[in-house]
């Protein structure tokens, strides 16, 4: 196990006193880190177990909450356990301690240890662990295979009375609207003049029936994630004082920057090229060592540049791969029939790692974040959760 301490004045000064860090305070970093809106739907993210109030020295990270592995990091006084696979992401209806995931659970809380996991938001974020992937087998990481967070916007203009503005504004901006990077509650507005008619069965909050009517209108004009279109509709028809708003929506170019976009996976270009043979060496060598080991399908002579990568299992993106003409790709828990459709459709070489090898790296990751925000002591428990334990080969026939 490897640890760190490095003194933070916010965790002790020279004259002995202190301000605690909490389980919260660690969160707060590692959302940051791993913004939890890159998980995917089907993720469970987050704090796990534990009190958000609790205090906080010592912070150990691991890939998997094994019982070994909580026991250790209860046996090493951590007050946190920081993993990438969550305990429960599957549903379970009893964590009684005499059930495999409960007795975790027990082991943790009875311990005084909390338990966090940054999963598939980890994988996306930059850096993240697809990132350190990339660096491990020799690419700079440029794009991601599969880009998530690419927020589609919306760009409004709702025309308001001149005394509601507002308070449209303040219900929009609660819905979702206005937020540009680091900035909030932004929106520009116009001066202009409105007109209408009401016809025979309207309400006016203005005017009169049957009478064309004009009055000072302003147009308020903002930008909104598309996601929230439907919440920013009913929030503008909620707070405008007529029955019927008069608005319109333009949806706006997507961000179109992949080089630095989040996403799963990562592509990038080798600084010299080198054969599928050895490159799968280069992998095998940077990768922790498990008893699967590194194995490659396709041509051992074949020329590799390109190269895509996915930390853990990762054969959904075999057609991705493709499509972005790489040499080769690199991930794990790969089927045969899927490998070798991929090749016979042109795909490219693909090496295959210990899943547990190719997301373990980021465990130091991760720690340097906790580290340098913090400045707590923090731990990296070795214990190798890779479920494989033998691997063999025929003996050769005597001569």
């Amino acid at each position: 196990m490897a640890s760190y301490n490095e003194p933070s004045p916010k965790n002790g000064g020279a004259d002995g006193t202190s301000a605690a860090v909490t389980v919260a305070d660690v969160v707060a970093v590692l959302d940051a880190a791993y913004p939890p809106h890159l998980a995917e739907s089907w993720d469970a993210v987050g704090l796990i177990c534990g009190d958000p109030s609790a205090a906080v020295r010592t912070v150990h990270f691991a890939l998997d909450c094994t019982l070994d592995v909580a026991e250790q990091a209860v046996a090493d006084g951590a007050d946190l356990l920081v993993v990438h696979h969550p305990l429960l992401l599957r549903g379970v209806t009893s964590v009684a301690a005499n059930t495999p995931k409960g007795r975790v659970i027990h082991t943790l809380i009875t311990g005084g240890c909390a338990l966090f996991a940054a999963h598939t938001n980890a994988d996306s974020a930059r850096p993240g662990v697809s990132d350190v992937l990339a660096e491990l087998v020799g690419i700079t990481p440029g794009r991601p295979i599969r880009p998530v967070g690419l927020m589609a916007k919306d760009h409004w203009g709702v025309h308001v009375p001149a005394g509601h503005v507002d308070a449209v504004l303040d219900a929009v901006f609660a819905a979702g609207a206005g937020e540009i990077s680091d900035y909030s509650h932004c929106a520009y507005t116009l001066d202009g003049q409105g007109q209408f008619r009401p016809e025979p069965g309207a309400q006016p909050v203005d005017g009169v029936v049957g009478q064309l009517h004009r009055s000072p209108e302003k147009r308020v004009e903002f930008v909104a994630p598309r996601s929230r279109r439907r919440a920013i509709i009913d929030a503008v028809r909620e707070a405008h004082p007529y029955e019927e708003p008069a608005f319109d929506i333009t949806e706006m170019a997507e961000d179109t920057d992949l080089a630095h976009a989040t996403g799963l996976g990562r592509v990038g270009e080798l600084p010299q090229p080198m054969t599928l043979r050895e490159f799968t060496q280069q992998v095998a060598d940077a990768l922790p060592a498990t008893a699967w080991g590194v194995r490659a399908a396709g041509d051992p002579d074949r020329i590799i540049r390109t190269v895509a990568v996915s930390s853990g299992s990762g054969d959904g993106f075999l057609d991705d791969v493709r499509r972005l003409g790489v040499d080769a790709y690199v991930t794990s828990d790969l089927r045969h029939h899927p490998v070798d459709e991929a090749l016979r459709a042109g795909g490219p070489a693909i090496i295959d790692t210990a899943h547990w090898a190719s997301e373990f790296p980021w465990t130091r990751q991760a720690s340097q974040v906790v580290r340098d925000a913090l400045g707590l002591t923090t731990s990296i428990i070795e214990l190798r959760t890779d479920p494989w334990t033998v691997s063999a080969h025929p003996r050769e026939a005597d001569a």
